[in-house]
């Protein structure tokens, strides 16, 4: 598995490297710790430039250097330009699997990358993308708790593969969660009497049907999972925050969106928001089909980009 770590600082990096000493990644992955230089607005400033870009150097050996102490294959790399593009661009030249970036927190008086930056990875990345976090009760469980967010849909399936796939510490604990949410008519059309208890019903049978099938896959893997829950009609990113945190939760997982229409459940919206405020680490896993369109929109970016120069 090909992992791009993405960091600011060395708040970011130590907390990645703790990690990755609790959390172990499949045999054979490599780690790649990129730091991007911005160099926007310093032109004439060629001495702090350098000395922007000799920092960066330093971070990333740093944190290569201490991946490779827990001997995992590691190396470091520092470009220049927007983070948002660098980081997206980078991860599709390489064919990374994972981007791991920091959530935009305040540690001291230093920060993690930057919200946006944060929420451009998650929405344009052709991989799967973490968001890291310090653990509010000040250290990382050595049996971590991983809360899997599911809505049947072939993204949340992907998202319980991926958890089936990994080597977890023993002790690991895996609960499953799905939220019914409410169900609204785009037009507003007034339901017929007893419509929506139907509704009501057949939302929480397929809340149910998830639940069993991402079971099914954690047992196909030999892990056990502990209470799973489904939740009637609610909505979904505030509970699953919620619900995290009352576990007290050590990585949250779900799937990059869901369907629509009827039967629309998790979507692209609710990861981003579950990602991007919860308490604990987000992963959002991204299956291939939906790679592919992640780098259809990134191809249809660049295009447009292309022609607006031209044109000018």
């Amino acid at each position: 598995m090909k992992i791009l770590l993405a960091i600011d600082s060395k708040d970011v990096a130590d907390i990645a490297v703790e990690h990755f000493r609790v959390r172990p990644w499949p045999d054979g992955s490599t780690v790649e710790a990129l730091c991007v230089v911005d160099q926007a607005g310093l032109a004439g400033m060629t001495r702090f430039a350098e000395d922007l870009t000799k920092s960066a150097e330093e971070l990333v050996q740093y944190t290569a250097g201490r991946l490779q102490e827990l001997e995992v294959s590691a190396r470091s790399i520092v470009l220049s330009g927007n983070p948002k593009d660098v980081i997206v661009d980078h991860a599709a030249k390489t064919g990374a699997d994972f981007i791991l970036i920091g959530a935009h927190e305040e540690i001291g008086r230093r920060r993690f990358l930057l919200g946006s930056v944060a929420k451009a990875v998650l929405r344009l990345a052709p991989c799967s993308v973490e968001v890291l976090r310090a653990p509010a009760k000040g250290e990382i469980s050595r049996t971590p708790r991983v809360m899997l967010a599911t809505d049947g849909s072939d993204c949340s399936l992907a998202a319980a593969q991926s958890i089936a796939d990994r080597p977890w510490p023993a002790g690991v604990e895996i609960r499953i969660l799905s939220v019914a949410e409410p169900y609204a008519s785009l037009f507003h059309v007034p339901f017929p009497p007893g419509a929506e208890e139907v509704l009501r019903t057949e939302a929480m049978r397929r809340m149910q049907r998830a639940v069993r099938d991402a079971e099914a896959v954690m047992n196909d893997a030999g892990l056990e999972t502990s209470e799973s829950t489904s939740v009637q009609m609610a909505e979904p990113e505030s509970v699953i925050a919620i619900e995290a945190a009352k576990w007290d939760a050590d990585l949250i997982v779900l799937g990059s969106h869901g369907r629509r229409g009827f039967s629309r459940l998790l979507l692209g919206s609710v990861s981003e928001s579950v990602a991007l405020h919860a308490g604990c680490c987000v992963e959002v896993i991204r299956p291939a089909h939906a790679r592919s369109q992640a780098l259809s929109v990134k191809v249809a970016r660049a295009h447009a980009q292309t022609m607006e120069t031209a044109c000018c």
